[in-house]
């Protein structure tokens, strides 16, 4: 069975019970999970939204990042989800999940797959501050 459960770039809200099920497995004795919202501040100033925007390969950069770390790691489940569109603070921006025989293994695999994901898959941020400022992360 493929370890990759679930993988998906989306514009609707995020669930961590959907992402947390995705990884369910009863040879796994470790489960590590990420979640990453929008916070209400960065480099000092106060976000008041942002927007996620991708490029069209980016699904086949997940898929590419999460098939690596399955590969390095005795993963027994792995899902990621990252949301594109306005958001605001609060909300879910990305959820991820491994299971592993151990914690450690999980551990570490799920830090991998956080990661990777943000330094490779071509995901991009536009935060809006409160002073009418913004700026570009991860863009090229």
């Amino acid at each position: 069975m493929d370890p990759v459960r679930l993988l998906e770039i989306r514009d609707t809200p995020l669930s961590v019970d959907e992402v947390f099920r995705a990884v369910g497995d009863d040879a796994a004795g470790g489960t590590a999970l990420f979640v990453g919202t929008v916070r209400n501040h960065d480099g000092g100033q106060d976000v008041g939204a942002l927007g996620y925007s991708c490029h069209p390969s980016a699904q086949d950069e997940l898929r590419r990042v999460a098939e690596k770390v399955a590969a390095n790691f005795p993963v027994r489940a792995l899902a990621a989800v990252h949301r594109v569109g306005d958001l605001q603070v609060g909300d879910l921006a990305v959820v991820v999940a491994v299971s592993c025989p151990h914690r450690a293994e999980a551990f570490e695999a799920c830090r991998k797959l956080i990661d990777d994901l943000k330094h490779e898959v071509p995901i991009w941020k536009h935060q809006r501050f409160s002073d009418g400022t913004e700026e570009w992360v991860g863009a090229c």
